[in-house]
Parts: structure tokens; C-alpha cells; sequence
């Protein structure tokens, strides 16, 4: 048995070298394809269960829990503070312990926010701060995101990281729109007979409705399961992957891992933040309007589109797609503001739905490309450093380069997951400060200027310093 094949065999590949063409041609495609397929479902599972409360937090006041606005906003943003903290954590644990083991074991936390929070939400005497203490639970979901990024980057060759990277984010953060398309139907009715607790009784149009809103976090619970442990038997981890955290902290001394956090807070940042606020955003802005029914096709059309930016970004380039894609992200900012209840339209909600959707499209395809440049921009800088006739040296490079783009992936990841609290925040601080959410939108807008300058000045520009 060579060598090449033995790398197949067990659940760690000893030998693992994506970027040489027979290699992936003959083995490596297949087994970076199996673990991509895997990780997805472990993925789309995390972001339902990191997003479960931009859903119940809207129904709890039918309820009869006694919370206010503001509350209920904080309810909303707290999962997105938690699971930002817990990707910079996140980051740098795959290298460490490995991505098959983490992928399960990271997944199978899961259950604690699913089981509390369908537990809880039974009693309408449950305490704010348990309620709380859930949503920030519920972060554990957010946190694996860096993980399954970093993870799934060391599988594919330079040339496939974007389309891999787009794909496994993509059907990842589809997470978030399922889980707003399908509570609302879960909850009408005992799916889980006496294993699901009694109903709740809510009054609705002037009807008295039972619902199950237990169901909402309960019908997550055996697919949790089932993806730890096809995790756990079917996944694989890399022994070239392993790093110390020492290795991957040089990261925090690069440039551009400071500047891919803001590109990526812009995109990312964006898409968990709207998608968290804008159920809220819509019954407060629009009272007439059932959130439900329209809010998690935002998130769909952000998460469908991810891999198509990854791929834009493999065929044109990650900075050139990202600094056109920003700027159309400004222009609809400008817009959903013309169409509030408050602007100039006096309040047109197709316009302001519109212009949302232009902006969770124009999230996913930047989330794409910013991926996609992360890792081509430190794998380049290492190459850049040496003679690429030496065979060795360029080897060395390459893992080094690949480390360092992984953590960073992560890394970046964590910073922008903090859009998702900041967001929905923002717009409760400033309809209350305000009466509306102008003001935390005239401050997007500046932030994504802020990004295309970035964007053109480092990356886009002729004669860029890091072309990408």
C-alpha cells in the first residue's frame, strides 16, 4: 500500500496534499467532498438553533410573558453576542483537538439550548433572566460556524477554497431561514404527542388558537443527534492540520486579518444582524404586517446566494466582487430608509421588503467573496516570502499559509458574528431614542463606505498591495 492511498484509511489522514493535482484527481476530492457533505447539516443545524429566538421572541407576548420591547430585542441580539464571543474560542480549536471530533462534539451541545428552551417556554412564569440565560445558550450555535469554516478550508485546493468555503456557509446559514419558515408551522399542532408537553392557548384575530411553541426548539432535538454522530463515524481530521494556538495566534499580528474583519463584519456582520432584527423590525415598523410570514425569506435568498458569491469570486476575483457588491449594499440602506413608515414614501412595506431582500442578496454574495479572499490573501503573503523554485520551502509555505488563513477565517468570523447583536440593538436603542430606526441605519450606511474604501484601497485597486 503507498503512501498516498494509506491517507484514506482511519479517521486521521496522515497524509493529506489537496493542492497536488494527482493526489486530489485520484483520493482527495472524494474525502474533501464526504466531510464537506457532512459538515453542512451539522452547520444548518447550529445557525437554526443560534437563530430559534428571532422567532419566539416575536410570539411570547401572546404568551402572556410579561416582557417588554426592549426585552424582547435583547432576547433576540443576546444568542449573537454569546456565539461571536465563543468563535474567537472556536477559532483555533480545530488544529488543536481536530475537525471530526470538534464537528461532534461542538454539534451535540446543541441539545442544551433546544431542551431548555422547549422546557421553558411552557411556563409563562419563567424568570427574564432564565430566558436570557437560554438566548446566550443558544450562541453555542454561532460559535460552530468558525470551527466548520477553519475546518472545511484545509480539505480543498486554493482554487476550490471559495466554491467549498460558499457551499458549506451557504447551505449552513440556511439554518436561519428554515427555522423562520418552519416554526410557525411546527407549533400548530402535538407533533410530539405526550413526549412534548401540553399546548398553550393564545388568543389570535379575536380566536382563541392552541399552540405547541415548545415545538419550535423540540424539533431539532433528533437531528442534533443524528449529525453528531454521522459526524463522529463518517467525518475525518487532518494530522498535517494540527497547530498550536501559539502557531495560529500570529494572525493578530497581521494586517489583513484586522482589515478582513472589518470586510467580513460588513457581509456577515450584516446577514445575522438582519436576519435576527428583522422579524422584530417588521412588526414594529409595520404593525398590520405578520412578521412571520415574509421575514425568513431574507435570510433564504442571503444563504442561497453565498455560494454563488464564493464562485463569482473564484471566476472574477474575491476584492473586485466584494467592492462592487458593498456598494450596492449602501444604495439599498438608503432605500429601505426612503420606504419606512417615517421616510419619504410615508411608508410603502413592498418597497421596504424589496430593498431588504436587495440587502440580504448582496450580504450572501459578499459573504462569499470575503471567504474566498481570506485564504488567498495569506497563502500568497507566505509564497511571496519565498524562492517558489524550492520544492520544500513552498510546502512549508503552503501549510503555513493555509494555518494562518484558517484561523483567520475563524477569527474573522467571531468579529463579525457581533453584527448580529449590534444590529437588532441598535434598532431597539434607536426606536427608542428616536421613535424609529433611521439613525442605526444612517450608521450602516457609513460603515459599508467605510468598506468599500477598504476594499478598493488594499485589495481592488491597480497596483493594490495585495491583489486578490
Amino acid at each position: 500500500m503507498n503512501n498516498a492511498t494509506a491517507s484514506t484509511r482511519g479517521k486521521v489522514l496522515p497524509i493529506w496534499t489537496p493542492e497536488d493535482k494527482t493526489f486530489w484527481e485520484r483520493e482527495g476530492e472524494a474525502v474533501a467532498k464526504l466531510n464537506l457533505w457532512i459538515s453542512v447539516p451539522a452547520l444548518f443545524l447550529a445557525f437554526a438553533i443560534w437563530q430559534v429566538w428571532s422567532v419566539v421572541a416575536v410570539g411570547l407576548p401572546a404568551l402572556g410573558f410579561k416582557y417588554s420591547t426592549n426585552q424582547l430585542f435583547w432576547l433576540a441580539a443576546a444568542p449573537a453576542l454569546s456565539g461571536a464571543t465563543l468563535r474567537i474560542f472556536y477559532s483555533f480549536i480545530v488544529p488543536l483537538v481536530g475537525g471530526r471530533r470538534w464537528t461532534a462534539i461542538s454539534t451535540a451541545t446543541l441539545l442544551i439550548p433546544a431542551l431548555g428552551i422547549g422546557f421553558a417556554v411552557q411556563d409563562n412564569t419563567t424568570t427574564y433572566p432564565t430566558m436570557l440565560t437560554l438566548a446566550l445558550l443558544c450562541g453555542l450555535g454561532g460559535g460552530n460556524f468558525s470551527s466548520s469554516m477553519a475546518n472545511i478550508s484545509f480539505f480543498f485546493p486554493k482554487e476550490r477554497k471559495g466554491s467549498a468555503l460558499g457551499v458549506n456557509a451557504g447551505l449552513g446559514n440556511l439554518g436561519v431561514s428554515v427555522v423562520q419558515f418552519l416554526s410557525p408551522l411546527v407549533v400548530t399542532a402535538g407533533i410530539f404527542g405526550v413526549f412534548g408537553g401540553d399546548a398553550q392557548t393564545i388568543v389570535k384575530n379575536g380566536q382563541t388558537l392552541q399552540v405547541w411553541t415548545q415545538n419550535a426548539a423540540f424539533i431539532w432535538v433528533p437531528w442534533i443527534a443524528l449529525a453528531s454522530l454521522a459526524a463522529w463515524f463518517g467525518m475525518n481530521d487532518i494530522a498535517d492540520a494540527k497547530a498550536s494556538f501559539a502557531t495560529q495566534a500570529t494572525i493578530f499580528g497581521r494586517k489583513h486579518n484586522w482589515l478582513m474583519c472589518v470586510l467580513y463584519l460588513g457581509t456577515f456582520g450584516s446577514f445575522i444582524g438582519y436576519a435576527a432584527g428583522f422579524p422584530l423590525l417588521i412588526k414594529s415598523q409595520f404593525p398590520g404586517i405578520n412578521p412571520l410570514a415574509y421575514a425568513w425569506l431574507g435570510p433564504l435568498v442571503g444563504a442561497v446566494i453565498r455560494p454563488v458569491g464564493g464562485w463569482l469570486a473564484d471566476k472574477a476575483g474575491g476584492a473586485r466582487v466584494t467592492f462592487w457588491n458593498f456598494i450596492v449594499m449602501a444604495g439599498a440602506v438608503l432605500g429601505v430608509i426612503y420606504f419606512l413608515p417615517t421616510g419619504p414614501s410615508g411608508g410603502n412595506f413592498t418597497g421596504f421588503f424589496l430593498m431588504f431582500l436587495v440587502l440580504f442578496l448582496t450580504t450572501g454574495i459578499g459573504n462569499g467573496s470575503t471567504f474566498r479572499m481570506i485564504p488567498v490573501i495569506f497563502l500568497n503573503q507566505k509564497l511571496r516570502e519565498i524562492d517558489t523554485r524550492d520544492a520544500a520551502a513552498v510546502a512549508r509555505a503552503t501549510k503555513e499559509g493555509n494555518t494562518e488563513g484558517a484561523a483567520t477565517l475563524g477569527f474573522t468570523a467571531a468579529m463579525a458574528a457581533y453584527g448580529g447583536f449590534f444590529i437588532p440593538k441598535s434598532y431597539g436603542t434607536s426606536i427608542s431614542l428616536t421613535g424609529g430606526p433611521e439613525a442605526a441605519l444612517y450608521v450602516f450606511f457609513s460603515f459599508y463606505l467605510l468598506c468599500i474604501a477598504i476594499t478598493w484601497w488594499h485589495y481592488a485597486r491597480k497596483n493594490a498591495p495585495m491583489p486578490c
